[in-house]
């Protein structure tokens, strides 16, 4: 089984999600969502496997959100999933993809569901 992570290695929850997959020897893509962020189409397919909208996996706390006013664009999803692919910081993590499913790392044991 291929197991995606969009890994943040300064985010605590993300490393510790990783150490928990790692641990279960499972075979890792890990995508440093930073560096490389997911595309329109790729975020839109992992909100469909989260089975939540886009503002659910908006950090809220960055100061890009407030800058952007993302709050008053709670209701429009083409504008957050394009707020989101143009400033990947504000992408909650981690998120891992198995088994066609996804599940965000907080708690990093919440993964363990979709494995």
């Amino acid at each position: 089984m291929k197991v995606t992570i969009y890994h943040n290695p300064r985010c605590s929850k993300s490393r510790s999600t990783l150490a928990l997959l790692e641990e279960r020897k499972v075979d890792l893509n890990i995508i440093e969502y930073l560096k490389t962020p997911p595309d329109k189409k790729t975020l839109t397919g992992i909100l469909e496997k989260l089975g939540i909208e886009p503002i659910d996996l908006i950090r809220k706390g960055e100061a890009v959100f407030s800058e952007l006013d993302l709050a008053s664009k709670a209701d429009d999803n083409t504008a957050l999933i394009e707020a989101m692919v143009n400033n990947p910081i504000l992408i909650e993590r981690p998120i891992v993809l198995a088994n066609d499913k996804a599940a965000i790392g907080r708690p990093p044991e919440s993964v363990l569901e979709i494995l």
